[in-house]
């Protein structure tokens, strides 16, 4: 009976006080008023038997519909959990210290979870439908949502969401995660600050847009930051950035803007640093073009398993974007404008470390040459089953360290002695 009656009173809550209900400034002991006399209505309308605990109970579920996020509010709200993955009304998983565990949490069917697929669509441009079933949107927190509805998910409406860690917000956080030494730390923060070109790459949840979060954090507050995203899921500290977001196509399949749109177009509002949320197309070249004509220390991110497989990725995506460019032309462009490579993994026991920061340094016949300035070795696992790291320096000097100095960066030369 508990179903049908939220679903009467959602469904009058919506068409009745939808005005007030999308203010900011709701309050709950209004909103638990009019549920109130809702289910008054209903139950003496209905004749139905209601004892106060059950009412109780229905109206705090509605309440968190409302004002939170239903089933799953505990879970958006839980520090130790990293992703939520909702397959359909009845499966929600989470991942939590690097493991994925069930939670027996359900919604009361597919329509209660369609209700909160678009209340996490409504402050944003995007949509889900028949002609769309799919599409990534970002919460206020920065948390990124991926959703895919039914014909295209056989269980049903499917949500994955991404958590923003509040809690990682320097190099330091980073170091005691076990994610980098502090050698390597100083080493990319001083990069950040002398405005070397950086590509991040790794796997899907490898962690690569929460280590560029906290790098860039280290860029100054004098330059302006421009952020190119399919979703905005980069949430930076400093004041001056615009932050610039893909657009969908509309039902006519008119009006779309790509990250390559968006790329031309930032070089004409006077950036000091661009970072890119993910590079996937065509518009590789586009930035490759940007950084070898002086727009210094973009920040990218790309999927690949190595740093060998970033140069491939870059080779594609170039290749099939249909411009007219031979392969070493290419391997000009890339030696010319990257100047590193942070490779990130996430590994057995849940963990998530840079396992290559690898310079580029130019090119032998006729291939891009790659260079490891620190590697992550496996020394063993503890009884706990958790992997011991250790981070070697393979004694490779940047051959852009003088640009360190150019800048007024202060790296001393020790850190790069062997081992």
């Amino acid at each position: 009976m508990s179903k049908v009656l939220k679903y009467k009173i959602r469904k009058k809550l919506i068409s009745e006080y939808i005005n007030l209900l999308s203010r900011d400034d709701l309050k709950e002991h209004d909103l638990r008023a009019i549920i109130g006399r809702l289910i008054d209505e209903i139950i003496s309308h209905e004749h139905i038997s209601l004892s106060d605990s059950e009412k109780e109970k229905v109206t705090n579920e509605i309440v968190n519909d409302f004002l939170g996020f239903g089933p799953i509010d505990k879970l958006l709200r839980d520090p130790e959990i990293t992703e939520i993955m909702v397959n359909g009304p009845d499966n929600v998983y989470v991942e939590r210290k690097g493991n994925i565990e069930f939670t027996g949490i359900t919604f009361d069917d597919e329509q209660h979870l369609m209700y909160f697929i678009q209340k996490f669509l409504i402050p944003t441009r995007r949509r889900v439908d028949e002609s769309y079933p799919y599409t990534d949107v970002a919460l206020k927190d920065g948390s990124r949502v991926n959703i895919i509805i039914p014909p295209l998910a056989l269980n049903g409406p499917t949500v994955t969401i991404r958590k923003f860690l509040r809690n990682i917000k320097s190099a330091e956080d980073l170091i005691q995660l076990g994610t980098l030494d502090k050698r390597m730390a100083d080493f990319l923060i001083a990069s950040i600050k002398a405005r070397i070109n950086i590509i991040f790459s790794g796997a899907t949840g490898a962690g690569k847009t929460t280590t560029v979060n906290v790098l860039s954090s280290y860029i100054s507050e004098n330059e302006r930051i421009i952020t190119i995203e399919d979703t905005a899921e980069l949430v930076l500290s400093q004041r001056h950035v615009v932050r610039l977001e893909t657009r969908q196509p509309n039902i006519e399949g008119k009006g779309e803007i790509t990250i390559r749109d968006l790329f031309k177009n930032s070089l004409r509002m006077r950036p000091d640093r661009i970072i890119f949320g993910e590079i996937r197309g065509g518009e590789a070249l586009d930035m490759l073009q940007a950084m070898c004509s002086g727009h210094r220390g973009a920040l990218c991110v790309l999927h690949a398993n190595s740093p060998q497989d970033v140069i491939y990725r870059i080779e594609t995506m170039i290749l099939t974007s249909g411009l007219s460019i031979s392969l070493e032309a290419i391997h000009r462009q890339i030696a010319a404008a990257i100047h590193l490579i942070v490779q990130q993994e996430q590994l057995s026991d849940g963990s998530r470390k840079i396992t290559h920061i690898t310079q580029i340094n130019g090119i032998k016949e006729g291939e891009v040459v790659l260079e490891d300035i620190f590697v992550y070795e496996q020394e063993g696992i503890d009884s706990e089953g958790k992997i011991r790291p250790r981070w070697r320096a393979t004694g490779v000097i940047p051959v852009f360290y003088l640009l360190f100095k150019k800048e007024g960066v202060d790296l001393p030369l020790e850190i790069f002695e062997k081992g």
